[in-house]
């Protein structure tokens, strides 16, 4: 027990959790799989990313992890913008090369974009793709939490999201047609 000027502290110590098993929990919670991308006076980059989500919507805004060990991370923080571009079941292939080491130039040659609201690129194909602003920036641990105000949407194609599950992409089946009454 801790004494201190304004209460007492009775918690008992936090036990410590491996880095491991830590992994392992979180490769069980589904993640939708998006690519992060940027454009400026910094340069054109993007990254894989399933640690994303929302925030609020009045303002409407989204919290966006970035690893700061990320090829991307400099031209990001840098630009400022981005957009989060949510990936359908067709795009598991973009997203290994997104989250990989491909160079910057072979990973965008992949599939079609065009610029947003910020100049920064959206994904022709995104199930959505929200066009953002970085508000703020926080450090914790080896990542910077990017709260993101979300400036355009372009609603895109596709009904079945790509989804991130141990360690591997998944397709949801897509729904059924909506019924009228």
């Amino acid at each position: 027990m801790r004494l201190t000027a304004s209460r007492i502290d009775i918690s008992p110590p936090t036990p410590a959790v491996s880095m491991t098993d830590y992994r392992d929990a979180m490769a069980r919670l589904a993640a939708a799989v998006t690519i992060v991308t940027t454009d400026g006076a910094a340069g054109m980059a993007g990254f894989a990313a399933t640690a994303v989500c929302s925030v609020t919507d009045s303002p409407p805004t989204l919290l966006v992890c970035l690893n700061r060990s990320s090829s991307a991370h400099a031209a990001v923080t840098a630009n400022r913008v981005l957009c989060v571009n949510v990936l359908d079941n067709r795009h598991a292939a973009l997203g290994n090369l997104f989250g990989g080491r491909t160079p910057m130039p072979e990973r965008f040659a992949a599939a079609a974009w065009h610029p947003l609201a910020t100049g920064a690129p959206a994904l022709d194909e995104a199930l959505v793709s929200f066009d953002c602003r970085i508000a703020s920036a926080s450090h914790v641990g080896t990542h910077d939490l990017l709260i993101c105000e979300v400036i355009a949407i372009d609603g895109g194609t596709g009904a079945r999201p790509l989804l991130y599950f141990q360690r591997n992409y998944h397709a949801i089946a897509a729904p059924p047609p909506a019924s009228e009454h």
